[in-house]
């Protein structure tokens, strides 16, 4: 096979279009045989089933990706009934406070008047992140819900600023597959679709798709050198993937380390708890600043919390772990995903400050559509 066809092998990325050429070119069945229903099904099957190389950092079994070692399983007494789910969503009451937004005509005045480094959160886990040259988005959705079509959790505050109104990019950061991250509306209509693109294994084909061209995915521990003074690198991150019935844990998941200079950001997204903080503390601490998600947390009465998103507390046990100097928290105050009331997790999030070692000033949030200078941040 040509290097191509082996390098998409390897990383487990082969198109269905282009492994039926494939077949069709080494013989292995005629196209007299089989009508084109029965080629989808048969190409779909094979490679979803492709094997993966070796020496691949994260593991796979039986087909699907695996968390780190030490991670926390799910137990046999989750019951999650979406119905029940629903029924408990609709108690819940969503009061906004006064200060949780900043006016959109404020926010985009902030982003053109200023050439220092900063973040800005868009909202949920969609950040804008300066440094230098560089503007990275991170898992933009600008959608109005999390779902296909009209299905999933609507939004309950707009995005800071409208996707036609942000500032050009040049670097889009996505972590998984999951809908309140993987936008494939916003991705369609996304303004530049030059922005170069860094996403975990198999992503790559829902960007393709939508016209981007600099697409890169990378393995756990996987580096990329973006240009002179920014370095990329893929890390594990506690989770899952799942977009359909047939794809669950076939897409890899992970966290970005984001390397500025002298500056180390973490941006963890959505992960629960496990060993790997240590070992990612130890190898690559002490980090500037995690960016980590805060939100998401409690099911009951299906069961009492996901072991894939951290709660408040266990989001600054992983900062600590980490040798994180300053903590970022996010992944609230958007969407409904779970059953507490959606302005607990930041007083949570400061409550938790001391008993893992930081002062309250450590642990950062944001209103929605406001921007802080990195200096400031990390003062």
């Amino acid at each position: 096979m040509v290097g191509t066809v082996q390098t998409k092998i390897k990383y487990g990325t082969l198109h269905l279009k282009g492994g039926l050429k494939y077949l069709m070119k080494y013989n292995i069945f005629s196209i007299n045989y089989f009508n084109k229903f029965s080629l989808f099904v048969l190409g779909y099957l094979f490679f979803t089933t492709t094997n993966y190389a070796q020496d691949m950092t994260a593991t796979i079994k039986n087909g699907k990706f695996q968390n780190p070692i030490g991670s926390p399983v799910r137990g046999d007494n989750v019951k999650f009934s979406y119905p029940t789910f629903l029924k408990e969503k609709k108690k819940l009451k969503i009061n906004i406070p006064n200060d949780h937004i900043i006016e959109e005509k404020l926010a985009i005045k902030s982003i053109y008047k200023k050439n220092d480094d900063y973040v800005m959160w868009i909202g949920h886990a969609t950040f804008l992140i300066k440094l230098g040259e560089n503007i990275i988005i991170t898992d933009p959705i600008f959608s109005k819900n999390a779902g296909p079509l009209m299905f999933g959790s609507h939004r309950f505050v707009k995005p800071a600023i409208p996707l036609k109104k942000i500032p050009e990019t040049n670097l889009l950061l996505l972590t998984h597959n999951h809908y309140d991250h993987l936008d494939t509306r916003t991705l369609k209509k996304y303004p530049f679709k030059k922005t170069k693109v860094i996403t975990p294994l198999k992503l790559k084909k829902y960007f393709s798709f939508r016209g981007f061209k600099n697409i890169n995915e990378l393995d756990w521990y996987e580096t990329i050198q973006v240009n002179e003074n920014l370095k990329i690198t893929l890390l594990p991150a506690v989770h899952w993937s799942k977009r359909t019935l047939f794809d669950t844990k076939k897409n890899l998941w992970g966290s970005f380390l984001i390397q500025y200079k002298n500056q180390k950001i973490l941006f963890a997204c959505d992960t629960g708890s496990g060993n790997v903080y240590r070992e990612i503390g130890d190898k690559f601490g002490p980090i500037d600043i995690l960016f980590i998600n805060i939100g998401a947390y409690d099911f009951r009465p299906m069961f009492d919390k996901s072991i894939y998103h951290t709660t408040p507390e266990e989001a600054v046990e992983i900062g600590r772990d980490i040798k994180a100097k300053k903590i970022i928290g996010m992944h609230w105050g958007t969407f409904i995903l779970s059953l507490e009331d959606p302005f607990e997790p930041p007083i949570r999030f400061k409550n938790a400050a001391e008993s893992y070692g930081f002062q309250k000033d450590d642990l950062v949030l944001f209103k929605i559509g406001e921007l802080k200078k990195i200096q400031d941040i990390l003062e």
